[in-house]
């Protein structure tokens, strides 16, 4: 008889007016502006937002010209930050560009492989640094991503537009959710906390506060067979969240990472995604790994699979792959690593061909996670391999 082990797993998300998602959202604005122009731009900025202040920094070549200024400005309209009630202003707030050209020593590893130079290899591209990339997926849900970051992003999708619909009427733009699982054997079974704090006009009560929120959110998202009699809801705990975003606290691109991949359920590389053009493999390997990770649990090869790629500095083959499927493998491990070299080209131009990554659609996955998004079109998250990786396991 196996034994029942309980497990209470927590993931948390936030909403598009959260202060560092704010400045995510500015840096991949940016990034889409200068590759609808220049498809070979090399980009790595970075934003920094307070009260009444946006900076906007990093290395930047290209041969377009981006009005930064007005690209961070429409960005924050869009997210609702239109008040000067709000602390943060579209239209009056400062923005300060600090931008420099890439390094020539990093540009001249990333355009001309190791492998390239030496004439073994067909894609020229290098990796434009040394780095450690993670993908992960597993049966949770349809998407293959873990319960609790699925339904935490739903809940700050679900704060957002029933904000900007003006269906709700006290929602601002800033907050956060945070959702435990409890799970038997590695099997999620119920909804055992949520958390739900989101800004709200300061005329706004708790109890209109909170029955927005149980109505018009968690009514909507939470699937009803897996909230229970004695599930614990906690809805603005503090009591009064009127001060947000940028004025309530000062945000920086890449500070929520755990958020952008997948809650806490795999590890993370060193780097973040936002405002890097698909050149960095911080952000293109991570989107590849996913998809090999994503193909091989739908194929049955594995319930969950993280997979390890790491990268050297003007290299383009991988120094590394490696994969853990937590005791759900129905295969040796060592045969799905000999699959995904066999069937996945992890070179950084084969990456950026596969998925055709040099065009801007990035500013989207900028909230509300870049993985198991149903709400868009994401080319890593196409199961194209499923039919031969199973032919060849012999499933």
């Amino acid at each position: 008889m196996e034994k029942r082990k309980l497990e209470y797993i927590t993931a948390e998300s936030v909403t598009e007016g959260h202060p560092d998602k704010v400045c995510d959202q500015i840096a991949d604005a940016i990034l889409d502006d200068i590759l609808s122009k220049d498809p070979e731009a090399r980009v790595a900025c970075e934003v920094v937002a307070t009260t009444g202040f946006v900076l906007v920094m990093g290395e930047i070549t290209t041969t377009a010209y981006s009005d930064i200024p007005s690209v961070a400005r429409e960005t924050i309209r869009q997210i609702g930050y239109t008040d000067n009630t709000q602390g943060f202003n579209s239209e009056t707030c400062a923005v300060v560009s600090a931008i420099n050209e890439q390094s020539a020593d990093i540009a001249m590893g990333v355009n001309e492989a190791l492998e390239s130079r030496r004439g073994t290899t067909d894609k020229t591209l290098g990796a434009g640094d040394q780095g450690i990339m993670f993908g992960y997926a597993c049966r949770d849900t349809e998407e293959y991503m873990p319960l609790p970051i699925y339904l935490a992003h739903r809940i700050c999708k679900q704060l957002a537009d029933v904000r900007k619909s003006g269906e709700a009427k006290s929602f601002q733009p800033d907050g956060k959710a945070q959702v435990t699982v409890c799970y038997e054997n590695g099997q999620p079974q119920y909804v055992d906390t949520v958390v739900v704090s989101t800004q709200h006009l300061a005329d706004a009560g708790l109890e209109e506060v909170e029955k927005e929120v149980k109505e018009l959110v968690l009514a909507r998202v939470l699937p009803k067979e897996l909230v229970r009699e004695d599930t614990k809801i906690y809805i603005n705990p503090t009591g009064r969240f009127v001060i947000g975003g940028p004025q309530g606290d000062s945000g920086l691109t890449g500070r929520k990472i755990i958020v952008d991949t997948y809650g806490g359920f795999s590890r993370h590389g060193g780097g973040a995604f936002s405002g890097k053009d698909p050149t960095k493999v911080d952000r293109s390997a991570s989107y590849a790994a996913r998809h090999v990770a994503k193909n091989l649990v739908a194929a049955g090869l594995a319930d969950k699979v993280e997979l390890l790629v790491a990268y050297a500095i003007g290299i383009a083959e991988p120094v590394s792959i490696d994969l853990e499927t937590f005791g759900t493998a129905r295969i040796p491990e060592e045969d799905m690593i000999q699959l995904v070299r066999k069937h996945f080209d992890l070179r950084p131009q084969a990456i950026i061909e596969k998925f055709d990554l040099r065009r801007p659609i990035y500013g989207k996955t900028a909230c509300y996670g870049h993985f198991g998004r149903s709400d868009l079109e994401l080319p890593w998250e196409r199961l194209d391999a499923v039919d031969v990786l199973r032919k060849e396991a012999g499933l």
